[in-house]
C-alpha cells in the first residue's frame, strides 16, 4: 500500500493505493484521521462512476453521494471512503453507456442491464472488507442506502454498527433511476418528491425485459 496526502475543499485526506490478485484492479481508500483499532468509523463503500463522479452527470446520484461522504468524514475528522473500480454496478463503462442508450428508449436501469446479458448488480465487496481490515478498522457506520452492502460486509466479517442515510437530490434526469433502485433493488430511499418537469404519470412501472431488437 502506498499513500499520499490529498488536500481537498473538505480538508486533507490520505489517498491509499491498493493492488490485488483477485480482480487485478487498482482500488483506493480515501482516509482521514487515526483509524487503527477505531470503533464506529464512518465509512463509504463507493463504486467508481466516471460519468457521475468526474463528469457531473445528473443521470445518477453517485457524484453527489461521493462529495457528501467526503464532507461527512471531514466534519468528524475521521473516516474512510473505499473507492472500488467497478463501474456501472460492475459491468464497466462501455456496457454502462449501452445501458444508458436503452434507458433513453424507456427501459429502466435493471432491465437495461438484463437486456445486455448482465445481472442487475454485479458488484462484490470482499476487497472493500480486506481494505478495511488492512486499515485496522474495528467496526463501521456505513454510509449507504443499499442493504446489500451491509449484508455483504457483515458476511466478510466487518461489523456494521449503524447505517447512515446518504440520499441525494431528485431531478428530472435521475427520478426514474432512483425510483427503480427503491422499487426493484430494495434501496432504502424515502418517498421522493417529483421534480416539476416529471409527474408520477411519466414514471413507467417495472416491466419484464424485452428483446433489444
Amino acid at each position: 500500500m502506498t499513500c499520499a496526502r490529498i488536500p481537498t475543499e473538505y480538508g486533507d485526506f490520505q489517498l491509499c493505493y491498493y493492488t490485488n490478485t483477485l480482480d487485478n484492479k487498482e482500488h483506493l481508500a480515501f482516509c482521514m484521521g487515526d483509524l487503527a483499532q477505531s470503533e464506529n468509523v464512518l465509512v463509504r463503500i463507493h463504486s467508481e462512476c466516471f460519468t457521475g463522479d468526474v463528469m457531473g452527470s445528473q443521470r445518477c446520484d453517485c457524484g453527489e453521494q461521493l462529495h457528501r461522504s467526503m464532507a461527512l468524514v471531514a466534519s468528524e475528522g475521521q473516516g474512510v471512503i473505499v473507492y472500488l473500480r467497478q463501474e456501472g454496478r460492475g459491468i464497466g463503462l462501455l456496457e454502462k453507456l449501452k445501458a444508458y442508450n436503452l434507458q433513453d428508449q424507456g427501459y429502466d436501469t435493471v432491465d437495461a442491464n438484463l437486456m445486455l446479458g448482465h445481472g442487475a448488480d454485479e458488484r462484490e465487496y470482499s476487497i472493500a472488507a480486506r481494505i478495511l481490515d488492512d486499515l485496522l478498522v474495528k467496526s463501521v457506520r456505513l454510509m449507504t442506502n443499499n442493504p446489500l452492502k451491509i449484508s455483504a460486509l457483515e458476511a466478510e466479517g466487518i461489523r456494521v454498527t449503524a447505517r447512515v442515510s446518504l440520499e441525494g437530490a431528485v431531478n428530472p434526469e435521475n427520478a426514474q433511476y432512483l425510483l427503480t433502485k427503491a422499487r426493484r433493488m430494495d434501496h432504502m430511499l424515502r418517498p421522493m418528491p417529483f421534480p416539476p418537469a416529471l409527474s408520477p404519470n411519466t414514471i413507467s412501472e417495472p416491466h419484464e425485459p424485452q428483446s433489444a431488437n
